[in-house]
């Protein structure tokens, strides 16, 4: 388990992210187009995986954006931003931000992406919902970089997360 904050308030997940150099999780999300993703569809890619609460958030946002930008430049690289968020919402969020070069994937239908990456809340007012977090993932699979963000308000560490790459 591990604990973040909210504004200053102490919240806990369900565990801990998985650990570098460890095989990824498998997982299955639900695209903009109700299509289910797994991580075999991304076999031989690199990925990062942008995790955060709701894209309805300014911080959570900002990511999707910056992501979105560092993207376009990224060989053989996919960057997933995941949320609990309905597909819906997510690709009217991209819609009106003309967000292109990132991949939308949501964990509404029984959150089993946040459960086995250890990244659900577990109390709190963002109870069920996802811990800011990046993971990148290899092309082999392997986790090779995790980031779990402190405060809930501040934005991940983009650099690393790229330089991890």
């Amino acid at each position: 388990m591990a604990t973040v904050t909210l504004k200053g308030n102490q919240i806990q997940t369900n565990g801990n992210l998985p650990e570098v150099n460890s095989k990824a999780p498998n997982f299955k999300l639900v695209s903009g187009d109700l299509s289910v993703k797994s991580l075999e569809d991304y076999a031989g890619q690199k990925l990062i995986l942008n995790i955060f609460p709701s894209v309805d958030t300014g911080t959570c946002a900002t990511s999707v954006r910056n992501f979105n930008k560092e993207a376009s430049q990224l060989e053989n690289t996919k960057v997933l931003c995941i949320s609990r968020d309905l597909p819906f919402a997510q690709s009217r969020f991209c819609g009106a931000e003309g967000i292109e070069n990132v991949e939308m994937l949501s964990d509404y239908v029984n959150g089993d992406f946040g459960k086995n990456y250890g990244l659900e809340f577990t109390n709190g007012p963002l109870n069920g919902l996802h811990s800011r977090c990046i993971v990148v993932i290899n092309e082999n699979g392997e986790v090779s970089y995790t980031e779990q963000v402190p405060e809930i308000v501040d934005e991940p560490n983009y650099s690393e997360a790229l330089k991890a790459l």
